[in-house]
């Protein structure tokens, strides 16, 4: 039987609908993605730690979940939002509905409420502080609770998703994430350490299939305990929130630089960014889908890429040896960097997709090329 949530946002404004998934209380940062699939990548996305996602794309969960397309060992949001439920997904390789799926994992949805008025109340104002409720729906108070709950600028949300210790990584693309035209590659016998802030699963899975020998290691490892595993290059992860609290993280990669080469994405770019001396801002209400074109400002081509994250790096900030390489379309932000005197480049978005376009994967065999 059906039984309503809400969501109230810390602005006044309340949206009513009908609950899926877990039962509860949350709040978080809430943000839109305007993908058309890929919900099961962004629920289990470590970079949405601390936000209630909302969908735009009007039905959700028609192919069901299942365990082979998971990014993460579970979701890391808190809480979801969508239009439409599609309660009887079909899918020859569906093992769980989304529904199922966030009840297994104590995630609150909520579907029914107008999503475009939601959408465009935070493009306008930007995005802000919600509460998802099913068991307080009163107005007042979850409107009082939004304006009192903490803001995600200022926390540090890696330490709740990097894993605990280093470890091998051992897993390769999937037949159906591997490109038909792409040969095995051949065993590189390059070793990459990569930092995990966060990190999806399908990127060491790419660097592996690259025939490198990849180490996963917390977002908080020394320089001096990273550089003491031998890597042939480092690689910086993405990952959620704000990155300016992440002084720690600031502080290895530029211990890191010119020791050996580097390859960050996402969050890794914003603090490859920061520890090359550049400053950092936090977008209106950010860059969330699979769907965002990016200029190549060095082949002339535009890629469309996946994309998820609410801060960006300032151009005017960084220093004369750090080039912008790419470039947002949508709102002429940096969407890659490069070190004029160190082998280091970054992009502000997701070359491994899952879920998303292919264009970018190029920047792996970039990468390749640097360790060899």
């Amino acid at each position: 039987m059906s039984h309503p949530a809400k969501l109230a946002l810390a602005d006044g404004s309340v949206f009513t609908g009908v609950a899926f998934g877990a039962e509860g209380e949350t709040y978080g940062e809430s943000v839109f993605n305007t993908s058309m699939t890929g919900y099961q990548e962004i629920l289990t996305d470590p970079s949405y730690c601390g936000q209630i996602v909302t969908m735009t794309y009007p039905q959700i969960g028609n192919y069901g979940v299942n365990q082979e397309d998971v990014e993460s060992s579970k979701p890391s949001l808190r809480g979801f939002v969508c239009r439409e439920l599609c309660r009887f997904p079909s899918n020859y390789r569906s093992e769980l509905s989304l529904d199922e799926y966030l009840k297994q994992h104590n995630v609150i949805g909520v579907e029914g409420i107008d999503t475009r008025a939601l959408v465009r109340k935070l493009r306008i104002a930007g995005v802000m502080t919600g509460v998802l409720s099913t068991t307080d729906l009163d107005d007042e108070s979850l409107v009082n609770k939004a304006r009192q709950s903490p803001e995600l600028v200022g926390q540090d949300l890696v330490q709740q998703v990097m894993p605990e210790q280093a470890s091998e990584w051992s897993e390769r693309l999937s037949t159906l994430a591997r490109c038909s035209d792409e040969p095995d590659a051949p065993s590189s016998q390059s070793h990459v350490v990569a930092i995990d802030y966060g990190m999806k699963w399908n990127i060491p899975r790419h660097l592996r299939d690259m025939g490198c020998r990849v180490t996963v290691v917390p977002g908080t490892m020394s320089a001096d305990d990273i550089l003491g595993l031998n890597p042939d290059g480092i690689f910086l992860s993405n990952g959620p929130g704000d990155p300016r609290p992440l002084e720690y993280a600031v502080g290895t990669i530029r211990e890191l630089l010119g020791q050996k080469p580097i390859f960050g994405i996402c969050l890794g770019h914003q603090l490859l960014g920061l520890a090359s001396g550049g400053s950092i801002f936090k977008l209106k209400f950010g860059h969330r889908g699979a769907n965002q074109p990016v200029l190549n400002k060095q082949t002339g081509r535009v890629e469309i890429t996946s994309q998820n994250h609410g801060f960006a790096i300032d151009a005017d900030s960084l220093p004369d040896d750090v080039e912008v390489t790419h470039v947002n379309l949508n709102d002429n932000t940096v969407a890659g960097l490069r070190h004029t005197n160190h082998s280091a480049f970054s992009v502000q978005y997701h070359p491994e997709a899952s879920a998303g376009p292919h264009d970018s994967r190029y920047l792996f065999n970039d990468f390749q090329s640097m360790l060899q």
